[in-house]
């Protein structure tokens, strides 16, 4: 067997082994996908020419099935050979990442991730086998069993290597993000209070300025416990709980929008309203309070001119579901003067007027075209002309896609010849359209789809004719005759067909594409026509 297919197999096969020890555990349900994406994964990584690309995507592959592996045994609480399972698939990204390290050496960012996996995962190692020895421990002395030779370590026991791995590992990779990954792997053990205080306290002293700690320390708050009023029934406490964690959640992060007045901050505040506005509760009380919330801080953030620009969205789309169409006409007008040249501002600002059947419709369409650059702003036109065939006369939609033509990128007017051809068949049926082809035919660029609308439109008609059909086909190839095999031989295939075709004309069209066509088109095209002759196409 050639080395490269007995590495592969090899590989692969290792890989299926740690698979069946999963399936054992009878809460990972692989399937044929999951074990032919491996073997395609090892596959690209044994091949002579090598891409940075696919070592990765296999490396991230490995880590997902890491971290699904976690959550899986987390929910469950099962841990059937746990050591030996994740530290099998541990080693086989840490060959991964040396593989490719080797590889592309000046690639600092692949080694910045190798560095950050390891320290990663032996905290994780080294944490997971204090538990183990601890555990051991415990059922000796329970069992009044004499240690003998077995010694245990109090720094292994307490997780002391931990600490010790934590606090190399922050002297060399720095980062609020980071800090945050081994806190909350420490947090898996129910032994390491002394190293979760510390890497909170470094946290805080270190990343004061990074959004993460301060959105960290605002969600903790929902993490504490509460003293509801006794008087309150059990529905009304749960909720009267929750209400007073969330408030202290918010007060902490009052204080980090004005400690770091970022747009990063601000983001972090409105993303957790968000998720607790869209968290399911029966009390009326805690729905109106989070929706309150949620405006208020939408607000503050509009005001100080630092909500992020995709979050406006998200806000119009609140104030309409809740009926403030007034604020939200408002809004989307600000918005639009923030972000003057994006084209999804406009568009969203627009969606808005439109909705409510705003009398501004198409004074702002006409300010949005001037203020946003012809690159770009096919969303704008294409929102335009398909407001404006409901809402306007045929003639003004007519007069619309002309003008769109002459000012959008060329390459953005492709899509609205393909869209003004299917208005015109729309609105006039078969003359119409064939006054707009003939009007463009001769107006590049152009798309297929424009080309093979025309033709489907032709042989809608009770009366289609194959002269007709023989001019699209050839203004068609003459576009795209190099770049596509199945436009030749849907041509055959019409002349074969149609009661009007000539099958004598085929063998012309035969040699034609085949002069035409490029590359692997030829081949492709001959096999297609080879199975049309003997009737399996």
């Amino acid at each position: 067997m050639p080395v490269l297919l007995y590495t592969t197999a090899m590989s692969v096969f290792r890989g299926l082994r740690i698979i069946k020890e999963c399936l054992k555990m009878e809460f990972l349900h692989f399937s044929r996908a999951v074990i032919k994406k491996a073997s395609a994964l090892e596959y690209k990584i044994q091949r002579r020419a090598l891409r940075k690309e696919d070592f990765i995507n296999y490396i991230q592959y490995e880590i997902n099935l890491l971290e699904l592996i976690k959550k899986r045994r987390s929910r469950i609480g099962y841990s059937f050979k746990k050591d030996e399972i994740e530290y099998s698939i541990v080693q086989r990204i840490h060959g991964l990442f040396r593989r490719a390290t080797e590889k592309w050496k000046d690639d600092v960012q692949l080694w910045l991730s190798h560095v950050a996996f390891c320290k990663k995962w032996y905290f994780r190692m080294e944490l997971m086998h204090a538990e183990k020895q601890r555990k051991e421990k415990k059922e000796f002395e329970q069992a009044k069993m004499d240690l003998g030779e077995f010694s245990y370590s109090e720094e292994v026991l307490n997780g002391e290597m931990a600490r010790i791995i934590y606090r190399n590992a922050v002297q060399k990779i720095k980062g609020a993000e980071f800090c945050l990954s081994l806190l909350s792997i420490a947090k898996l053990f129910d032994f390491t209070q002394d190293l979760q205080k510390e890497i909170l306290e470094n946290l805080q002293a270190e990343h004061a300025d990074d959004p993460l700690t301060w959105d960290y320390m605002a969600r903790r708050e929902l993490e504490m416990g509460s003293l509801p009023s006794p008087e309150c029934s059990s529905k009304q406490m749960k909720a009267s709980e929750v209400a007073q964690k969330e408030e202290r959640c918010c007060a902490v992060f009052e204080e980090a929008v004005t400690a770091l007045p970022t747009e990063a901050m601000w983001k972090c505040y409105v993303t957790f309203c968000l998720e607790r506005l869209n968290r399911k509760t029966n009390s009326e009380e805690l729905r109106r309070k989070r929706l309150e919330r949620t405006l208020s801080v939408f607000s503050g953030a509009h005001e100080s001119t630092l909500l992020p620009e995709t979050l406006y969205k998200q806000w119009l789309h609140l104030l309409l579901e809740v009926g403030l169409s007034e604020k939200a006409t408002e809004v989307a007008a600000a918005a639009t003067k923030r972000f003057s040249q994006s084209v999804e501002m406009w568009h969203t600002r627009l969606q808005v007027l439109i909705k409510l059947n705003s009398s501004d419709v198409a004074q702002c369409f006409e300010e949005a075209v001037r203020q946003v650059k012809s690159k770009g702003c096919l969303p704008l036109w294409t929102l335009w002309v398909e407001w404006s065939e409901g809402a306007n006369s045929k003639e003004d939609t007519q007069a619309l896609y002309q003008r769109s033509l002459f000012v959008i990128a060329p390459a953005d007017s492709v899509t609205m010849k393909e869209k003004y051809l299917d208005w015109a068949y729309r609105d006039g049926g078969y003359k119409k359209a064939k006054k707009v082809f003939t009007s463009l035919h001769e107006s590049r660029p152009f798309s297929l789809e424009f080309f093979r609308k025309m033709i489907e439109i032709e042989k809608e008609q009770e009366s289609c004719k194959m002269l007709n059909l023989r001019e699209y086909y050839e203004r068609a190839l003459r576009e795209f005759g190099s770049t596509d095999s199945d436009l030749w031989l849907d041509y055959i295939k019409e002349e074969l067909n149609h009661p009007q075709g000539k099958p004598v004309n085929c063998g012309n069209i035969h040699w034609r594409a085949m002069k035409m066509l490029e590359g692997e088109l030829v081949e492709k095209f001959v096999s297609k026509y080879t199975l049309l002759q003997t009737g399996h196409l």
